[in-house]
């Protein structure tokens, strides 16, 4: 039982983290919070639902969520954020959550209020694992999101533009008077935290067979949690952050009750916050 709960979490704080991970780069680098990651995770989902029902291609649908997810991240950095720089924080708060309502709303204009089947016939294969049982697709989750976390991790210290973002975040005045295009660099940090949210919102499609215009509602409030637990602004702090927060919710729903499963995700966050307020991997400076 415990095993198939470790599991379970592992799953569910993948997703959590990919999301948080977007949450992070962005604050990281703006200082802003994009309350919007959710919706960008839900037309991720729909995307690749709607591409997959015209082509019957699960790798073309896929690319088709994550290539819309990239596209609305920049929109929303250019149209949302770019003409607030230098305003007051609460200024941009405001428009990410204003982001975030139209999008949903946008989302039941497009699609309709009503849930969707994934339309993808898979029937994963299981097998035993003392005890615990566990699934191609589950397997299949949590290799594709570290997967991608690793690659997030190379192109941030191993390419160009990713040194660049690191520079950006650190002080952008002087990358700036260094000749690095710091509008490029923030245009790029909303492309790869909204890649990742949509890949997120696609495997959770998958998993759980639906999608629904308010099916990023709660993953991206347990991503931005995961962000603040793990340490807003760093990356690592983010995984470990999705992590605990997906495992806790598993055991608690488990061992305590599943009517507040959502609950303990939270519940955790205020825990851990209470002994390290700055997060998980937070700077103590």
């Amino acid at each position: 039982m415990l095993i198939q709960q470790l599991i379970n979490g592992l799953v569910s704080g993948c997703v959590y983290a990919l999301v948080a991970l977007g949450y992070t780069m962005i604050f990281g680098i703006l200082g802003i919070v994009n309350f919007a990651q959710g919706e960008i995770y839900m037309f991720g989902a729909f995307t690749a639902v709607l591409t997959l029902a015209a082509t019957g291609n699960i790798w073309l649908a896929s690319a088709a969520g994550i290539a819309v997810a990239c596209v609305l991240g920049v929109l929303l950095e250019r149209i949302a954020f770019r003409p607030l720089r230098g305003m007051h924080p609460l200024i941009p708060l405001i428009s990410a959550i204003g982001a975030s309502i139209f999008l949903s709303s946008l989302a039941r204009l497009l699609f309709g209020p009503e849930d969707r089947a994934f339309p993808f016939e898979f029937h994963p294969s299981s097998f035993y694992f003392y005890g615990a049982q566990i699934n191609q697709l589950q397997l299949a989750i949590i290799a594709v999101s570290v997967g991608l976390m690793a690659i997030l991790t190379l192109f941030l210290n191993m390419t160009k533009h990713g040194k660049a973002i690191i520079a950006v975040a650190m002080d952008s005045d002087a990358a700036r008077l260094s000749g690095i295009n710091v509008n490029r660099a923030y245009e790029i940090t909303f492309l790869l935290g909204s890649a990742l949210s949509g890949a997120a919102g696609i495997m959770m499609a998958i998993y759980y067979n639906s999608t629904s215009p308010s099916m990023g509602l709660l993953p991206g409030l347990k991503g931005f949690s995961a962000a603040i637990l793990g340490g807003v602004g760093s990356i690592p702090g983010a995984i470990i952050g999705g992590l605990v927060l997906g495992i806790a919710e598993n055991l608690g729903a488990a061992y305590i009750s599943s009517s507040f499963k959502d609950a303990f995700a939270f519940i955790a966050l205020v825990l851990v916050l209470i002994l390290l307020p700055r997060g998980i991997m937070g700077s103590r400076k």
